[in-house]
């Protein structure tokens, strides 16, 4: 059978035979919703120039280079952030996207500033997971003072610029962490809390939901001051095996922040009280055994292909409108999962 030619691709796209030309040969001068479909047509009846069509198409599309600065690589959580940001980034055909993705074993404040100014200098947008301190703001500000937006990823950061945000309502997620405790708990006593670092901002907006909900609901229970684990499942085991040593009556552990593996290995290891409750947050392997083994009673997560959707979206919006645009807040809905849904 004969393959179908360029009047019969505009008959089947519906555009005249002239939009097929400039398609092929001045695709700049088409619109880009005009130019996907032709390009679907062809594929979908077989254009004998086929590939010419596509090469035209895939170079004319917008190109942006992005850079994402996440945290240490051996981290199953990042890791898993780190594979849905390339496969989203990849599923974005409209665009030519060139990803720069980067994980930080070293998270010292000057060490993310120096990785995240280099991305500024490379990239058309960048986005990161950092503490909040003065020399990761300054370095925010001078990479936005490029004309490179910066969109902060799960915990908001403070700059003089516009700093876009991609994340959960935290303060809303540690009032769901409290709800647990108050509702699963046989009777009310001692709840510990391990934090990652004290400059995580939606670390301490969780610890801030999670203790208003007590003040509001239930006072019966007395909420251990924080611990911190900078983001080490080392620290978090050893902390854990500390506040049931110090603490045998304790009723619940709530891990709002980084070292939850570690805080599962000494769960596991070590008595506890009847009906102890343990909430924690993200949902990888490690946390998914956890539940079903009844070592945690609920884990709360980032929705991850919506996260990654998200952020790989917000950081191109942010590169078209340009930093003197207001600041963009995505906030999602987080998941919820026990051992009957895992």
């Amino acid at each position: 059978m004969k393959r179908p030619t360029i009047p019969d691709l505009a008959h089947a796209a519906g555009v005249s035979v002239s939009t097929v030309n400039r398609v092929i040969h001045q695709p700049d001068s088409v619109r880009g919703t005009t130019k996907e479909f032709v390009l679907a047509t062809a594929e979908e009846i077989g254009f004998y120039g086929l590939g010419t069509i596509k090469h035209s198409v895939i170079k004319s599309r917008e190109k942006y280079k992005l850079g994402i600065l996440l945290q240490q690589k051996e981290r199953r959580f990042y890791r898993n952030m780190g594979d849905a940001m390339i496969s989203e980034a990849s599923k974005r055909t409209n665009e030519n996207i060139e990803l720069s993705l980067e994980f930080l074993p070293d998270l010292s404040p000057y060490r993310v500033a120096e990785r995240l100014a280099s991305l500024g200098d490379s990239c058309d947008s960048v986005s990161l997971v950092a503490a909040q301190h003065p020399v990761i703001s300054e370095t925010i500000d001078a990479v936005m003072a490029k004309g490179v937006p910066v969109t902060a990823l799960i915990g908001p950061l403070s700059a003089q610029g516009n700093v876009n945000f991609v994340g959960l309502d935290n303060w809303k997620v540690g009032r769901t962490a409290a709800w647990a405790f108050d509702n699963i708990v046989k009777s009310p006593g001692k709840v510990g809390i391990l934090l990652g670092n004290y400059r995580y901002r939606n670390q301490e907006l969780n610890e801030s939901g999670f203790r208003s909900y007590f003040r509001e609901h239930n006072s019966n229970f007395i909420i251990l001051e924080p611990l911190v684990t900078y983001e080490s499942a080392t620290a978090a085991h050893e902390l854990v095996e500390g506040l049931l040593k110090d603490h045998p009556d304790l009723c619940g552990l709530y891990v709002s922040g980084g070292g939850v593996t570690g805080a599962i290995i000494a769960l596991r290891d070590l008595p506890k009280s009847e009906g102890f409750v343990a909430v924690g947050y993200e949902l990888f392997d490690e946390t998914r055994t956890a539940l079903i083994d009844g070592v945690m009673t609920m884990i709360i997560s980032h929705p991850m292909e919506a996260f990654a959707c998200e952020t790989i979206a917000t950081m191109i919006k942010a590169r078209r409108a340009g930093v003197e645009m207001g600041a963009r807040q995505v906030t999602l809905g987080f998941e919820i999962y026990t051992s009957e849904n895992v």
